[in-house]
């Protein structure tokens, strides 16, 4: 089938080259002919695990292409997935500007039948909104043109996107026309050769699915990094008590692994986006509301550790910290509400330095943390340690979970380890000697 994804994104460029890896004629555009030309020479400018091989082997074969001309992409296509950015607004909402602009250039280039597909994250009535402006921009050429405006979210994890893609556990399409869903099915029918996993609904419901399901997990992230506080209080093992209750079917082991909290581009938004949706029809979402509280304490508790440790020593004034991970999780350069740099933020302020590293978000963070003069960006984990008072980890990056303890020893000040995604055994770092401080533990 002739596909056309408007913005080359996370959600766009996997997308893209997935659907053109199956056989698909994929083009891509995008507002940006920076992007547009490196992508032509097989760079793609967001790291995710085995997408630019495949990116690089689908455009030299011919059935991905890219493009700053709408027109051309919309020429021979059949569907249009929309995957432009929705980001937060002032009040909290998804800003919308980018897809009402996407719906404006269709309705005033399309010629023949299209099938609008919403791919990015929008609110409930977001389909409607975009089927209005569409209309309009068609009823402005006096053309009548048949055209339906579907929503398919996206379920991808950073990091694992392109085999989620490939093998989803399931694909969820909101429209009421019965041949659109059809032909939805026909697109995704390689990618469920298993088992039917094509689920037809409202737009209003498919729309609404997604911001249930990241909230959902992001429920469960909060919830379990308020367990694992509450633990530390009374002298519990978190890990223990994750054990327990994940046993439980009903539960599950999946996203109860306590932390520094969760980042990104989806979940913190999400449950901001949709706290606004409710609030915007005089529901207020009170659990919701904990959700994203108990997320922004959760970002500085390795902050308020590392204070309150040193506290005693005349404060993190002047001191330094070696600081491993920046990336909001592993496998990902996206640094998007990375807890990072909320424990960069709280130390700095306090006049505390820091030397960090990370395997692949190194970049972004020079660029976000250009302005922090005592931000250190390293290129190599061991060279964070010199000259510092403690070392904390952030990110749960494969390299650090088994690293040289006697190196680490040797090289810091004082053998401090801060732990914000429980890597480590207590019982291994204090036999190596070292002051350990965890989460729950």
């Amino acid at each position: 089938m002739n596909i056309c994804i408007v913005g080359t994104g996370y959600v766009g460029l996997v997308s893209a080259a997935c659907f053109a890896e199956m056989g698909n004629a994929v083009t891509c555009v995008d507002i940006n002919p920076d992007v547009i030309e490196r992508l032509k020479k097989g760079d793609v400018h967001i790291y995710e695990p085995g997408l630019e091989a495949m990116v690089r082997r689908n455009f030299q074969e011919g059935r991905l292409t890219f493009t700053t001309d709408l027109g051309e992409g919309l020429k021979d296509s059949l569907f249009v997935f929309c995957c432009v950015g929705t980001p937060e607004g002032e009040d909290g909402t998804a800003d919308l500007r980018y897809v009402h602009q996407v719906a404006r250039d269709v309705g005033r280039q399309m010629n023949d039948y299209k099938i609008i597909v919403d791919k990015s994250t929008v609110p409930v009535g977001t389909a409607d909104s975009v089927r209005a402006t569409v209309q309009e921009e068609l009823d402005k050429r006096g053309l009548k043109i048949e055209f339906d405006v579907v929503s398919n979210p996206e379920f991808l994890k950073e990091g694992d996107a392109v085999n989620d893609f490939m093998k989803p556990d399931r694909v969820v399409v909101g429209t009421d026309n019965v041949r659109t869903a059809e032909l939805l099915k026909s697109l995704y029918a390689p990618y469920a050769r298993s088992r039917e996993k094509l689920i037809v609904m409202g737009v209003r419901s498919a729309e609404m699915t997604k911001y249930a399901a990241n909230c959902m997990l992001a429920t469960k992230i909060s919830f379990i990094n308020e367990i694992a506080n509450i633990c530390e209080k009374v002298g519990a093992d978190v890990r223990d008590v994750r054990h327990g209750i994940g046993a439980d079917h009903r539960i599950g082991y999946q996203f109860i692994y306590p932390g520094v909290g969760y980042g990104g581009s989806c979940f913190p938004k999400d449950v901001k986006a949709l706290i606004g949706t409710a609030q915007g029809v005089g529901y207020e979402p009170q659990l919701l509301n904990a959700v994203d509280e108990v997320n922004d304490r959760q970002k500085t508790v390795i902050a308020r550790k590392i204070e309150a440790y040193f506290a005693e020593q005349g404060g993190v004034k002047g001191k330094t910290l070696a600081l491993w991970g920046l990336a909001f999780k592993a496998n990902t350069d996206d640094m998007r509400e990375a807890p990072s740099l909320e424990l960069i933020r709280h130390l700095t302020d306090l006049g505390m330095r820091v030397r960090a590293f990370d395997p692949v978000a190194g970049p972004n963070a020079r660029r976000i943390l250009a302005d922090n003069p005592l931000v250190e960006i390293c290129e190599d984990q061991y060279e964070t340690l010199k000259g510092a008072e403690a070392l904390a980890v952030v990110t749960e990056w494969n390299q650090f979970r088994n690293p040289e303890f006697a190196r680490i020893k040797a090289a810091l000040a004082a053998p401090i380890l801060f732990d914000g995604r429980n890597l480590y055994s207590p019982a291994l770092l204090a036999s190596e000697g070292f002051a350990y401080f965890c989460v729950g533990r």
